[in-house]
């Protein structure tokens, strides 16, 4: 009995030191195992001849989740609207390495989001979606959270750039308080305008806090309308260093993530023209090809994933 409980301490002993020193391992594992399943998820099954809205939390994530999906939709006829909740102006590793500083600036940082704006209007123009099909509300970077939580109808003020109100041309709303009632307001205006068939959003599941904001203002606004049914999910930071492996990969087909692989998954497979175009649409955004380059390139996959809330 005893050699029996210390087989079993020295098993668990050994599980756990290798969970720590080689999370690695686990990580490969995981991804080697779920691509294998990947083809038998059902095909993305809703019509491409819509009017698609696209909720960005940052320039990129229109790209890295969508930017399969974006040509479909616009190759057959539909027409496509991407709206961003920030300029990604909270981003200060990203501002220190285009400005040479160790310690970027509100000023810098208010620099970066202009210059993000600028890269998500190429992107978009590379994947064809017009440019008068694009909002930017211009909320904080790393804020959505403490607006939707916390500052619903005090502004917060971030600490990044030191603005409490929308201070950047061509937003939506210029000078709006950086209020989640200001936001959801913005958003209410662009459902309005748009009249989206489908609307796409981040997954209540993904691990950055700008993202699950998102999530739970989409929810949040499509279930008052009785819409939940035309709401669509994606995520981009899914957890364990997902995808695996870094860089570009085409060939291999993108597996669901860690932290919502129990959600019901459709796959979008690309043809490897849209897998090109996507790859050119995501160095659109230099800023964050500089930094985040190989994470970037491996959302280039053989498909993309969607998802949908669960019946309650």
């Amino acid at each position: 009995m005893r050699r029996t409980v210390l087989v079993g301490v020295l098993v668990l002993g050994g599980f756990l030191a290798l969970l720590i020193n080689a999370p690695w391992l686990f990580q490969q594992v995981y991804a080697w195992y779920y691509r294998g399943k990947v083809e038998g998820l059902p095909p993305y099954a809703d019509p491409l001849k819509v009017r698609l809205l696209v909720l960005a939390p940052h320039p990129d994530d229109e790209t890295l989740a969508a930017g399969g999906l974006v040509q479909r939709v616009m190759a057959a006829g539909g027409e496509v609207f991407i709206a961003w909740m920030t300029l990604g102006d909270g981003f200060q590793w990203d501002a220190a390495l285009l400005d040479h500083k160790v310690h970027p600036g509100p000023k810098d940082l208010r620099q970066l989001a202009l210059r993000r704006m600028d890269e998500a209007k190429a992107a978009a123009r590379i994947l064809g979606v017009p440019e008068e099909h694009l909002y930017f509300l211009g909320y904080p970077d790393r804020g959505l959270l403490h607006m939707f939580l916390e500052n619903f109808s005090t502004p917060y003020s971030s600490p990044a750039t030191r603005l409490d109100r929308v201070a950047y041309p061509g937003t939506l709303t210029p000078g709006a308080p950086y209020t989640g009632e200001a936001w959801e307001e913005d958003l209410k205006r662009v459902l309005a305008r748009v009249k989206p068939d489908l609307v796409l959003a981040p997954a209540p599941e993904d691990a950055h806090p700008d993202h699950r904001a998102t999530a739970y203002m989409a929810l949040r606004l499509m279930g008052e309308r009785g819409a939940l049914d035309r709401l669509r999910l994606y995520i981009v930071h899914g957890g364990l260093e997902w995808p695996l492996p870094k860089g570009l990969h085409p060939a291999l087909y993108l597996e669901p993530p860690p932290r919502g692989h129990r959600l019901p998954w459709w796959r979008l497979d690309l043809t490897p023209q849209e897998e090109d175009r996507k790859l050119q649409a995501l160095k659109a955004h230099r800023s964050q090809m500089e930094l985040l380059g190989r994470f970037m390139e491996a959302f280039v996959r053989k498909n993309e994933l969607f998802s949908r809330p669960e019946s309650p």
